[in-house]
């Protein structure tokens, strides 16, 4: 384990003083637990629905014929 100094305002020193007395632990460890909880929730690289969507013939949708629209639609919902 290795020290490390953090400076912190007035303000959050006291939040985390209130921290560690509410939860009985040491102002280290709540610090790590935070960092820990901070760690896990950074969400990974998102992925949207509309990767892809601009990749095709170029056509407009409103150029579909009502087979193709049947066939690309197909399983949605589902």
């Amino acid at each position: 384990m290795k020290k490390t100094s953090v400076y912190l305002s007035d303000a959050d020193s006291a939040r985390l003083a209130r921290l560690a007395e509410r939860r009985h632990m040491s102002r280290a460890q709540v610090l790590r637990e935070a960092l820990a909880m901070y760690d896990g929730a950074v969400p990974a690289e998102r992925r949207f629905a509309l990767e892809g969507a601009f990749e095709g013939d170029g056509r407009s949708f409103a150029e579909y014929t009502e087979e193709e629209i049947e066939r690309l639609l197909d399983g949605f919902g589902e």
